[in-house]
């Protein structure tokens, strides 16, 4: 087997020895970026929030809790985000402990915090729900 692949061997290194053609490489583009300093920051003014500014922002506006009891649950999610509420949670209401997973199947049964209260657009807003037809 050695005797057959000698001569393959030999006319490899032959044609490798005496050069073979190679195409010329493709012509590199040249990109050019120019990078503006940044400003310093000892020469940049800032605005210092007063007390008024910072106070305003840390807490939240206390608005007027919708009712959505008999709403199915999206239908309640949807009114109580649009009443600027939007730290929500849902649990079974028959205590099975189910996931709500398709909200329009399910219906409002309870709230807490019950609805009419003034109450801050951070508190965490509790539906209870249960199956439609349940």
């Amino acid at each position: 087997m050695l005797k057959r692949l000698a001569p393959l061997v030999l006319m490899t290194t032959c044609l490798t020895a005496c050069g073979s053609r190679t195409l010329p490489a493709a012509p590199v583009e040249t990109v050019t970026a120019t990078v503006q300093p940044s400003p310093r920051t000892d020469d940049v003014e800032t605005d210092t929030p007063n007390q008024e500014d910072t106070a305003s922002d840390d807490v939240a506006a206390k608005k007027k809790l919708p009712d959505v009891v008999g709403m199915n649950l999206q239908e309640g999610q949807d009114t109580l985000q649009a009443a600027g509420f939007y730290v929500l949670n849902d649990k079974d209401a028959t205590g099975q402990n189910r996931l709500q997973v398709f909200d329009r199947n399910w219906v409002v049964t309870k709230q807490s915090p019950a609805a009419g209260r003034r109450v801050s657009t951070d508190t965490l807003i509790t539906l209870y729900a249960k199956k439609i037809g349940e």
